[in-house]
């Protein structure tokens, strides 16, 4: 409650003042500010595909791309938000779509890449994002989007992206849905390490297993807490069990206070999901240390 109580007297301050007053992000913050497209650009094109990963590029703003893991049946890091085939998106291969019982019958874990591959997740749209261009699309692999990322901006001489990983994982996934923590923690890091971007990674999990693995098999790895409870910050990181580099809450629950906490632990405050601009600015103002949306297209309006 206190958080959205932040949030709304910071969006009535912005809609009251007049525009001669507004001021753009300070050049040096915009310069450092971590601005990410979430899923490549979900509210343009098709979430956590190669062409909505380089449509968020476009934006020169746009330091990190997000992206979510699972891992196929061949032990495949592939790029996709549920470790299944989501019936709201996906289409089988002969073009029918997915229907929500069949989801169960269509895990990655139980489905070596190749056949996933077949399977189309963008001709179909997204009813929860209008503004999305629907095109016939893969899930990708991993290694697949970063070299057609790494690709693209050596073409545009456009620095070099970082890559803001999540390891979708649950204890109840384990054998069925994903392989257990250590191992899918282990498989990112070797990717990464693999494909020379470990530098420029951020590794986030809602789950602490993952991340305490990753921070035992390599103390200096870039991680990030995602969180969704209203538990508070102490209470947080003590069950993660160390202090990662970043902090990741659900926007509405930003508030000065956990700010002010987070960053006197020296931690980065990174929310997510926020797509406009009104909450973009309120957050800003209360100084997060940058900001995960759809719409990599709004980022102008802010800065």
């Amino acid at each position: 409650m206190r958080s959205q109580l932040a949030l709304a007297l910071l969006a009535l301050l912005f809609s009251c003042s007049e525009p001669a007053t507004r001021k753009d992000m300070d050049p040096e913050k915009a310069a450092t500010f971590d601005w990410q497209g979430h899923r490549g650009a979900r509210g343009l094109l098709p979430e956590n595909t190669v062409p909505a990963f380089l449509k968020a590029l476009e934006y020169p703003q746009v330091k990190t791309l997000e992206l979510d893991l699972a891992v196929s049946q061949d032990g495949l890091l592939v790029v996709s938000h549920e470790p299944w085939m989501n019936y709201k998106i996906c289409s089988h291969p002969d073009g029918r779509p997915v229907l929500e019982n069949e989801e169960d019958e269509l895990i990655l874990y139980q489905m070596p890449y190749d056949s996933i591959r077949q399977y189309d997740c963008g001709s179909r749209g997204n009813a929860g994002y209008p503004q999305q261009k629907a095109m016939p699309v893969h899930k990708p692999l991993f290694r697949e989007v970063v070299r057609a990322a790494e690709q693209y901006c050596q073409e545009k001489g456009r620095p070099m992206p970082r890559y803001n990983i999540e390891i979708k994982f649950e204890p109840e996934y384990v054998g069925v849905k994903a392989p257990d923590a250590e191992t899918f923690a282990r498989l990112v890091l070797e990717e990464i390490t693999r494909l020379g971007i470990k530098e420029r990674c951020c590794i986030q999990s809602f789950d602490v297993g993952p991340l305490q693995h990753l921070h035992r098999m390599d103390p200096g790895l870039f991680t990030a807490l995602l969180i969704d409870n209203a538990h508070g910050v102490e209470d947080n990181l003590n069950e993660l069990g160390y202090l990662p580099n970043a902090y990741s809450p659900y926007y509405k629950l930003v508030t000065a206070n956990m700010v002010k906490i987070v960053h006197d632990k020296g931690l980065l405050l990174i929310p997510w999901t926020v797509n406009d601009t009104t909450a973009m600015k309120a957050l800003i103002a209360l100084g997060v240390d940058g900001i995960i949306t759809d719409y990599p297209n709004l980022i102008g309006a802010v800065e």
